[in-house]
This record gives C-alpha cells, sequence and structure tokens, in this order.
C-alpha cells in the first residue's frame, strides 16, 4: 500500500475532531492504528484503552510500554484492570472485558480496534470451520454500531512497516502463536496450507467475504419486507415464504430475542414450522431462545439464565 494514512483518511472511519477511544494492546496493529488517530483526528480527541489482564508475566511492563508510547503522542492513556475473576472461555471474557471498558470510556465517540485484513482472513476460516452458519463467511465489518475498523483493508505485514517508517516500537505477543488456541493454528497452519494451493488464498478470502456481505445487505431488505420492524410473524406467512427467506426471518427474531446473535437457530425453522394448533406452542431451539406461537403469531423469548 503506497500510502497507509491517505488510505485510512479515505476511509473514513477516523475523520478530524471526532472523539475515538482506540483499543491499544501496545502490538504492531494497534500501534499503527493509535499513530494514524492521532495524526487524522488530533490528539485532543484521541484516548487510548489499555487492559492489563494480568495473565502474563509481561503485563505490567506492557503496560509501561504503552504509557511511554502515549506519552510520545500526546494521547490520555487509561488502563483497566478487570477486578472479576475470568471464567469459562479466556478470549470471550477478555474481549467483555476490553469491550465493557471501551464502550464505558468512549462516551458519544466511536471505539477503534485494530483488526487488518489479516485478522479478516483468520476469521472467516475459524468461522467456517467451527460455525454451520451463514454469518460465518461475514467476516467483520469496518463499522459495527460505534466499533470502527480502520485497518481491516491492511495487512500485518504493512502495520509493521508502517510503524517502522514511523519510528514506533512494538510489543509481540508470545501467545498470539500459542497452538493451546484455535485461532493460533489457523495462523501458523491453514493460512500457509491454503498459500500453498493458490498464492491468492488470502486475496480470494477477503473477496469473497466483501461480495457476501453485500449480498447480506439485500437479503436484510427482504427480511426487513416481510417484519416491517415487528417482533412477531403471522405463522401462516412464514409458511408460505420461500424456506431460505423464512429460515432467515426466524433468525432475525431469534436475535432480537437474545439481544445478539442466536447462533444456529435457523437450523430448527422446521421444527418451527410445525408449531401451531390451540392454545399456546413452546419450543426451545438454543442460543438461550424459545420459539413461541400463540394464537397463530410466532415470536421468540429469552430463557432465563
Amino acid at each position: 500500500m503506497k500510502d497507509l494514512l491517505e488510505h485510512v483518511q479515505a476511509g473514513g472511519l477516523l475523520a478530524e475532531g471526532r472523539s475515538v477511544v482506540v483499543m491499544l494492546s501496545g502490538g504492531r496493529d494497534s500501534t499503527c492504528l493509535l499513530d494514524l488517530a492521532v495524526r487524522i483526528a488530533g490528539p485532543a480527541v484521541v484516548r487510548a484503552l489499555h487492559v492489563n489482564y494480568g495473565l502474563r508475566p509481561s503485563a505490567d511492563a506492557d503496560e509501561r510500554h504503552c504509557q511511554e508510547l502515549c506519552r510520545g503522542l500526546g494521547v490520555a492513556l487509561t488502563v483497566h484492570r478487570p477486578a472479576a475473576e475470568r471464567s469459562g472461555n479466556l478470549h470471550a471474557w477478555a474481549r467483555a472485558e476490553r469491550y465493557g471498558a471501551a464502550t464505558g470510556l468512549a462516551a458519544g465517540g466511536d471505539i477503534a480496534a485494530g483488526h487488518t485484513s489479516t485478522d479478516q482472513v483468520e476469521t472467516v476460516l475459524y468461522r467456517l470451520a467451527s460455525s454451520p452458519s451463514r454469518r460465518a463467511l461475514l467476516g467483520m465489518a469496518p463499522r459495527d454500531g460505534r466499533l470502527v475498523r480502520p485497518l481491516l483493508a491492511v495487512t500485518r505485514q504493512e502495520t509493521a512497516i508502517y510503524c517502522q517508517s514511523r519510528g514506533l516500537a512494538w510489543l509481540e505477543d508470545e501467545t498470539n502463536d500459542a497452538e493451546a488456541f484455535a485461532r493460533a493454528r489457523v495462523r501458523r497452519r491453514l493460512v500457509p496450507a491454503l498459500r500453498e494451493i493458490h498464492p491468492a488464498a488470502e486475496q480470494n478470502v477477503l473477496a469473497v467475504a466483501a461480495i457476501l456481505r453485500e449480498e447480506a445487505a439485500v437479503l436484510d431488505s427482504l427480511v426487513d419486507d416481510v417484519l416491517v420492524g415487528a417482533s412477531t410473524v403471522e405463522l401462516a406467512r412464514l409458511r408460505a415464504l420461500p424456506e431460505a427467506l423464512a429460515r432467515l426471518v426466524v433468525q432475525r427474531l431469534a436475535d432480537g430475542a437474545a439481544a445478539g446473535p442466536a447462533a444456529g437457530v435457523a437450523r430448527r425453522t422446521g421444527e418451527i414450522l410445525a408449531l401451531g394448533g390451540h392454545g399456546t406452542a413452546r419450543l426451545d431451539v438454543g442460543a438461550g431462545v424459545r420459539a413461541v406461537c400463540e394464537r397463530g403469531q410466532l415470536r421468540f423469548e429469552a430463557l432465563a439464565p
């Protein structure tokens, strides 16, 4: 990429005077992003967030590195240290801590993450293997509400070259390549294997994801036409729809009840369409939601934890 600054500026996700919280790990991608945010938006409206999870021996040294970096760039830094003990999936816990802290800090501004096109490829491949869902192939969006990803068309190699050209030191997290984590196995094994099959494998994955995101917008508009903003649908009407569209409507309603992706519910559409008869029929469909058919209307409700 000839001029990364011009490219990111043209993307419009960072703009002069627009406040933004940059999630700063200290790695090459987030370091590159923070410097670009300062150059584009201005240091007065940029704030950095570093999360010290306390999980690695170098955690405090990483925090000090981020403090020095922010002092050099003239950026205010907030350090978040999770108080609660982690439970369940480590990455999910860390993500919840990170985005929760960023949301509280951002007020009305944006939150910027340093995800690159390299991350996008790994994300699509990981989800393809682990999730039987159409959405698995869509990858990450450049903007998702207040969350922006200005580097999503930039490779990890390009962020390293940028940092070197700007004299910016970054941290290397040895756990990124620890094969105990599935994402690391995708990075170290699967991506190189695909590259051996075809040298443009990564670019082809990115191209397919971009096409599918555009087509997803068309499909979403069809679902909008069916629901017209409602959280229920007539079961008879749902049965009359093409099967693929019925699955999309079911998934949209389930997502709304779950207040987030209710993975896999669309696969239960056939069982849901079989509900009916007199009175009220209920069916637990997984993902923490239940389908309810009442007086010919289908709706979903969240189950108690």
